[in-house]
């Protein structure tokens, strides 16, 4: 079909109800351009709000481990007699850390430095009860050999300025 004047019948469509393709055009171009443009806005602000909400559903690490009680100083002061901690324990390696907690105090979780909040973060409250703390201790061996001191250094620094961050007590335990 054309475009030409006088080819079919009102409105461009031909006698057997067909539509040309010009008819479509010249109602389409009829429709004001500010419909178009609402259009798109209202889906631009159902994109983001869906964003939006996706965002908050989902929340980090840190603010998951602020809803452990903060540390209890009473009650970890009392540990210096040599008592048992049962709280979530870490062990510093130069390429791992490993993570001990009183609920699979006989299994040991081996993580990435930065993994540790995550993986402190799903566990139970039960894991915490001298408060929001972990007792850490760097696996440093008089043999280690200078290269695995620096990495341990490196893992010692991420892990506890990613402790500090969440406001997790630090209970250093000095190494043999």
């Amino acid at each position: 079909m054309d475009c030409r004047v006088g080819l079919g019948g009102e409105n461009g469509c031909s006698h057997g109800g067909a539509v040309s393709d010009c008819a479509v055009s010249r109602n389409f171009g009829r429709v004001p351009q500010a419909a178009f443009v609402l259009l798109a806005l209202a889906a631009s602000v159902l994109v983001v709000s869906c964003t939006r909400d996706k965002a908050q559903a989902t929340p980090d690490a840190s603010s998951l481990l602020q809803s452990v009680t903060p540390a209890d100083p009473a009650k970890i002061s009392d540990l210096q007699a040599g008592t048992h901690w049962s709280n979530p324990y870490l062990v510093i390696r130069p390429a791992t850390v490993g993570l001990l907690s009183g609920v699979d105090a006989n299994e040991e979780q081996i993580l990435k430095p930065e993994e540790v909040l995550k993986a402190l973060a799903q566990l139970p409250s039960t894991a915490w009860p001298y408060g929001r703390a972990v007792a850490v201790l760097v696996d440093a061996k008089p043999t280690t050999s200078e290269q695995d001191k620096i990495a341990l250094r490196r893992n010692r620094g991420l892990v506890a300025g990613e402790l500090q961050s969440a406001h997790v007590a630090i209970h250093w335990i000095p190494s043999s």
